[in-house]
């Protein structure tokens, strides 16, 4: 067998190893998941990878954050990847701006992670920009 047939497959096994980003998560089955990565792009292009708290509500995942850089590159662009374990998603943040909704999340992130939550908004400073994940148009 000549080089060129046992260098071949490498390509397809390369295709066949790198992560398939599907389209929204089961929202109910990572209700219980604590954190998440979410990957965003900075201004000059380079990859920013963040670790946020995840929460689910009424069957939709949300995330927050104050005034960082992954947050102001979701402001600019709103596409980002999602990783959730081993897989990935590659979704859309949507900007939560009814207060009524926005206060439901709060809640949510309080009952959720308790202590923790409250240490973290003493150091956030004003309000957090909270976002809806959905898929990409």
């Amino acid at each position: 067998m000549s080089a060129i047939h046992r260098i071949a497959p490498l390509p397809l096994l390369l295709l066949l190893a790198s992560p398939v980003l599907a389209e929204v998560p089961d929202w109910s089955g990572v209700a219980d998941v604590d954190t998440v990565q979410v990957l965003t792009d900075d201004e000059d292009g380079a990859r920013r990878d963040t670790t946020v708290w995840l929460l689910v509500l009424d069957g939709q995942g949300y995330i927050r954050t104050g005034g960082t850089r992954w947050g102001a590159n979701l402001q600019r662009d709103p596409q980002l990847e999602l990783h959730v374990g081993d897989a990935s998603y590659a979704l859309r943040a949507e900007f939560v701006d009814d207060e009524a909704l926005r206060q439901r999340v709060e809640a949510g992130f309080r009952e959720k992670y308790g202590f923790s939550d409250a240490v973290i908004g003493l150091f956030r400073g004003g309000e957090p920009l909270i976002m809806r994940l959905q898929p990409r148009e």
